[in-house]
């Protein structure tokens, strides 16, 4: 059972009990009736083939509160696509595919390239971002929730949880971000999360000063859940980092426009547990050590908007204080860990540690050195006023893509 304290700027909902999925469910059916209900999924299509993504698909179809389920699906050939399009007919409900590398919606991406607003480059930030522009074309929905197709311990309770308080009639939150305990088979995961951005946020609040949008940062519990809810109106209003900075960055973009008050986040699930990225040593752009410095280049760039000057001088300093922070915390996460006969290897975390070290250092030096560097793919909104028929083309683009997949089924 989780505790109940309610600490930080945002709101807190907790898990106090086990109510049963179906009472969950009975109401948001309900709560459906007015605020409709969009699940985007952005997937490769290697998930298609592994463990996680087969349950996914099978638990999501007992579900009958959604309007409408939206696949990205990157890293797939017209083969590919057609084997996705019967892989998700199990579903059952209202869904469409998005294929990211199809000829037609590569078309409509050359447009947007053309005026220099397409993703730079392609990945997990670029795929959500292309499902919430189909969510805004569509118009089925009017809250969408999000999250990750390698979840090995997914339950529908999980989804029912991030949406409540999206479309519950007396909740006013425009944003939802879910959270959980990062422990399985014995351990205690989460290392990013864990070593790097609560020490290294901490860091921040000791060298630049007490910040709201520092406080606001450390009082998520799980900054980087991949499982979040948003209204329509911060869907089209918000910029999407194409890095490894894409939960932290839309924290940010949340931040930058609505008050705490609109948000909150929600305890999703028990437990908890997804593909694990390697650390890969002190490799640079690969795994862990790619994702912290994409990560500490976000903060830093946040941290410029509100006049924080970093020098290298600064670099070095919060390097220090994290250093100092991320040591205690091992202490600290060791301890958790043997009151609980958990698991926990000192030596393994503190090289971790060492990684992230590095990647202060590392992204400090490429944002000092590119301080134009701006990583986010531009709003839905400026995307519309750039091209007022865009998102008519993309919805008409994609149900084109259905109708073929649709045909070639009938037809095999």
């Amino acid at each position: 059972m989780a505790d109940f304290h309610q600490n930080g700027l945002i709101t807190t909902l907790h898990r106090l009990g086990e109510r049963p999925i179906e009472a969950l469910e009975a109401e948001l059916r309900a709560f459906g009736e007015r605020r409709s209900m969009s699940l985007i999924l952005p997937c490769l299509y290697s998930e298609l083939e592994g463990d996680a993504l087969p349950h996914i698909v099978e638990e999501i179809a007992k579900v009958d509160y959604l309007d409408e389920i939206i696949i990205g699906l990157d890293a797939a050939d017209e083969t590919q696509f057609a084997h996705a399009h019967a892989f998700f007919e199990r579903l059952g409900q209202h869904y469409r595919l998005l294929w990211n590398d199809g000829p037609r919606l590569q078309a409509l991406y050359d447009q947007l390239d053309a005026e220099g607003l397409a993703p730079e480059r392609p990945g997990k930030g670029a795929n959500v971002w292309n499902c919430m522009g189909y969510f805004l074309a569509s118009g089925r929905g009017r809250v969408l929730a999000m999250h990750d197709c390698d979840i090995k311990t997914y339950s529908r309770d999980l989804l029912a949880r991030l949406f409540y308080p999206m479309v519950h009639p007396n909740f006013t939150y425009k944003f939802a971000k879910g959270y959980y305990a990062r422990v399985a088979d014995g351990a205690i995961n989460g290392r990013v999360a864990r070593l790097f951005v609560t020490p290294l946020v901490r860091a921040l609040m000791t060298v630049v000063g007490e910040m709201e949008y520092l406080r606001y940062m450390d009082s998520f519990r799980y900054p980087l859940s991949g499982e979040c809810a948003m209204s329509a109106s911060v869907a089209e209003a918000i910029r999407i980092p194409s890095d490894w900075g894409l939960e932290i960055g839309i924290l940010a973009e949340v931040h930058r426009n609505y008050t705490p008050n609109a948000i909150c986040q929600v305890d999703i699930a028990d437990a908890y547990d997804h593909k694990h990225q390697p650390v890969s040593d002190h490799e640079a752009d690969t795994g862990l050590a790619k994702m912290s410095a994409d990560i500490a280049k976000a903060l830093y760039r946040k941290l410029a908007t509100y006049g924080v000057v970093l020098t290298p001088e600064t670099i070095r300093t919060i390097k220090a204080v994290y250093l100092r922070n991320a040591l205690d915390s091992v202490e600290r996460f060791y301890f958790d860990a043997q009151i609980n006969g958990l698991g926990y290897d000192r030596h393994k975390e503190e090289k971790t540690v060492e990684v992230f070290v590095e990647a202060i250092i590392k992204a400090g030096e490429q944002y000092v050195a590119n301080p134009m560097e701006v990583p986010f793919i531009p709003t839905w909104n400026r995307v519309r006023a750039a091209f007022p028929n865009f998102l008519a083309d993309f919805h008409a683009a994609v149900e084109r893509d259905h109708e073929e997949a649709q045909a070639a089924a009938r037809k095999g």
